[in-house]
Formats: C-alpha cells, structure tokens, sequence
C-alpha cells in the first residue's frame, strides 16, 4: 500500500432537525455524525463498525454527498466534494460508487439487469453504441459471476445474493476509484456471504479498488480490511491497522465489542465484557466523552471533556483519557 491519500473526511457532522409536538416547542437535533475524521488511502480497505445507529451509513452518505453535511470538509483526490458545482459533482461521482445493503429494494423490478447494469455507461456515455453497451454489461456480469445471458432477466429471477452481484456490477460499470460498501452482505444467507467477500477482494485487486466497507460484523470486518475505523454515538473512538486492533484494542468500547465474538474452539476462554444500560439517545448525547456512561474506565474527566483522536502508537489512533 503507498499510503497515497484518495479521501480525506476532516470534522464531517450531521444534525438532523426533528420536531418535538405538532404545535410547539424548538426542533431537536439528532446528532447522527458527530466530528468524524479520517483518511483513506488509494488500494485499501477501511473497514467503518459500530453499532447500529452510530452514523456509519450516514458518513458513507455524506463523502457520496447524497445527503448535504451540517459541518466539515471531505476531500476527494484533492476536490472538495462540498465545494462542487453540479458539473463537476457529476464527474466525481462516476468515480465514486456505493453498494446498498438491500439487494431486493436498491434494484428497480421494472427495469431489466442489462438497464440496471448499463444505466451509468449511459449518464457517463462510456460507450459509442449500443452495441458496445451491451458488450460491456455482458463483461462485467462475468465477472461478478453471473451469465451474460442472464441481462434480459427481471431482479425479481434472482436470487438475493445474485441481485447483489447485479449490485455489484452496476457500480464497476463506471470504472470507479473508490466503492462505498454499505453492509453489502448483511441481507445474505451465511452461506452467500463469504462468496460475496471473496469476490469484492478478487475484483479489488483486479480493477485497482479501494473501499470504504460500512458493516456491523467484526469477523467478516477483520477479514476484509486493512484498517478498522471503531464508531461509538457518531464519533470514531479508535482507528488501527486490522491485526492490531484485533490483537491489542485499546478502547473500552473496542474491548467490549471484541469480547463479544464467539471463539469457535470451546476449550478457550475470553472474558466478556458487558455494558452497562443501553446506548445513549444521539438526540441528547452525552457530554465529554459519548461513551462515559457505559463506560467501566470511566473517571470525573471523561464527564467533561471531549477526547480528541489521537495517535498513541504507530498507526495506532484513539480517542480516550487514558491514552
């Protein structure tokens, strides 16, 4: 990996105004990203975990810039997505796709896969004729796995994990840099799951891929990424290289959702850690620290102030008092 800079998220927030009655009182904020720094570098995959409602789909949103940002800067091979006119906002998006979650609602049932497929090819007018459309939709479904016979088919022939691969081929239909994958296999049997894994590392390395994989599953997470972004209430809380992450986390809320992986040998033994209460409202969060009220670290510090993210040890950043 060159460490060559592709995405640069600095301080990105979201608020979403909702209202409290049907009559009166100020609109509250639900504060779904909440100060969200990071970069992602040109080849890897940066794996983004957390539970759910902690804004990892909303940050994917937000660096596509399908949903506008209240707060923060992303920068995209050096163009700031906010700051894009309309024109040039077009030409930044054929280099930057995403993957839905849901295989059965992010496809039109009315429109056949060589539509879906080709739709971009298209919008970008990355192909002279129609001819050379078809040839290419007939490519890129082989290499999703798929039959290039299958393009006249309806979403509603296949299968949940084939309409992913459709998914799958609608994005590298415009020769994307960078794919946002947003929990792409948590709709998928188990068995589906790791063929679909095995396939986006394949078309990685074949098309030059870096992803930014949105999931909530640390196995599958460890298994795809370089690196690994932990997000707790709308705030990265630590962010490591995958292998030492997993080897030595240093977050309390890291420790706490590592020890909940079940261990397939049963004759070993990990200590579990559990939470206390449930997760705080993102309408009123915490102050300090998002986490001090679940928290078994916790000291008067942590009630006051915001950690910043910091790096405490190569590559190695976290957002804690204790470091």
């Amino acid at each position: 990996m060159a460490n060559e800079t592709l995405l640069r998220v600095r301080d990105l927030k979201k608020h979403f105004e909702i209202k409290r009655g049907f009559f009166w009182g100020e609109p509250a904020k639900v504060h779904a990203v909440d100060g969200v720094s990071f970069d992602l570098f040109r080849g890897e995959t940066l794996g983004l975990v957390g539970e759910s409602g902690c804004g990892k789909s909303t940050t994917g949103r937000l660096i596509l810039r399908t949903i506008e940002p209240t707060a923060g800067e992303v920068t995209f091979e050096g163009v700031s997505i906010f700051q894009a006119g309309k024109a040039e906002m077009r030409a930044l998006r054929q280099r930057m796709q995403i993957i839905f979650q849901d295989p059965y609602s992010s496809l039109n049932p009315r429109m056949t896969v060589e539509q879906i497929v080709g739709e971009g090819i298209v919008i970008h007018k990355l192909a002279k004729t129609k001819a050379d459309r078809r040839e290419r939709v007939a490519d890129l479904l082989s290499k999703v796995g798929l039959s290039p016979e299958q393009m006249h088919r309806y979403p509603h022939e296949f299968s949940g994990g084939q309409r992913q691969r459709v998914g799958i081929a609608r994005a590298l239909a415009v020769n994307p840099r960078l794919i946002i994958a947003d929990e792409p296999i948590s709709a998928l049997d188990v068995s589906i799951q790791a063929q679909v894994i095995n396939l986006l590392e394949d078309l990685q390395e074949q098309f030059d891929l870096t992803y930014l994989f949105i999931a909530h599953d640390l196995r599958v997470v460890e298994h795809i990424s370089d690196r690994v972004a932990v997000m707790y209430l709308g705030r990265i809380v630590e962010l490591s290289d995958s292998v030492d992450l997993y080897a030595k986390p240093l977050h309390p809320y890291t420790e706490a959702l590592l020890s909940a992986i079940p261990i397939p040998d049963p004759t070993t033994k990990r200590q579990r850690i559990l939470l206390e209460g449930d997760p705080p409202s993102p309408i009123n969060p915490p102050s300090g620290c998002h986490f001090h009220t679940r928290c078994h670290k916790r000291f008067d510090r942590c009630d006051k102030e915001v950690p910043v993210l910091r790096e405490v040890a190569p590559r190695h950043w976290v957002a804690c008092h204790l470091y």
